[in-house]
């Protein structure tokens, strides 16, 4: 199959299908499944990114200091574009939603399924890009980065559905919000794609890029979140679902080895 086939099939499948299969879940009652689902995706992006797409980088770069700085630079954006989002939203809500003491308020969430969508279409048009630099780097590395992608995107999209349905959306609208906001991974794939033909120096450099999105994500968006079950139980669970996230990527990259 040829690159572009692959990028074609893989955003096609982390946009589109693991829409559907979120909405499958969210409908037939296993939001409680999303607790789980976010522990296998923390291991699965950590895994993407330390054990194949920062080597693989690393093994291309001419100037290791220069990726490394790269990293460190695009997990600092990542974080700026989320406060820009959250200060975003702190203005079409009342900005109450958050006490002194970092407690939440109950708050219509009405307002803000819109804008839910709007961020949700931007992430998914990113990861549209990084992995199609992915693919173009090796097909291997490419359904590593898709993978992870799609294991990520599962319980999201799991929770934009919710958030949706709460919002006072119906099903049909809702489901079809989030695969327009899909359809933004692939419109990012096919440009990201055509555009790093012209630019193959850039490659690297997404691949940094990609790797610093994983990192971002697992660290300071879903991880805080495995911090309010502290039990025993639940911290055992959370390890060993994250255990199999990585060595979901670590069997995907052996399996692939050389393709």
């Amino acid at each position: 199959m040829s690159t572009f086939a692959w990028i074609t099939f893989a955003s096609v499948a982390g946009g589109v299908l693991s829409v559907a299969l979120a909405a499958v879940f969210a409908l037939s009652a296993r939001a409680s499944w999303i607790p789980s689902l976010v522990s296998f995706a923390i291991g699965a992006l950590l895994g993407a990114a330390f054990l194949e797409i920062l080597p693989s980088a690393f093994e291309g770069a001419k100037n290791f200091h220069s990726l490394a700085a790269t990293v460190l630079a695009g997990i600092l954006g990542f974080f700026v574009l989320e406060k820009l989002v959250l200060w975003r939203h702190c203005h079409i809500e009342d900005c109450e939603a958050h006490d002194p003491h970092g407690h939440e308020h109950e708050h219509d969430h009405g307002r803000s399924g819109m804008l839910i969508m709007v961020g949700d279409s931007f992430h998914n048009f990113v990861d549209g890009i990084l992995i199609a630099a992915a693919f173009m780097q090796s097909t291997q590395l490419g359904i590593v980065t898709a993978a992870a992608v799609i294991a990520h995107e599962i319980p999201q999209e799991m929770g934009d559905f919710v958030i949706l349905l709460h919002s006072g959306y119906s099903k049909a609208r809702a489901l079809v919000m989030n695969l327009a906001s899909g359809l933004a991974m692939i419109v990012g794939a096919m440009l990201g794609y055509f555009a790093l033909q012209a630019m193959q120096e850039w490659i690297t450099t997404m691949l940094a890029i990609a790797a610093a999105s994983m990192i971002y994500v697992a660290v300071a968006d879903l991880i805080p979140g495995l911090h309010k079950r502290p039990e025993i139980k639940s911290t055992i669970h959370q390890v060993v679902l994250i255990a199999l996230g990585v060595g979901m990527i670590w069997v995907v990259g052996e399996l692939t080895h050389g393709t």
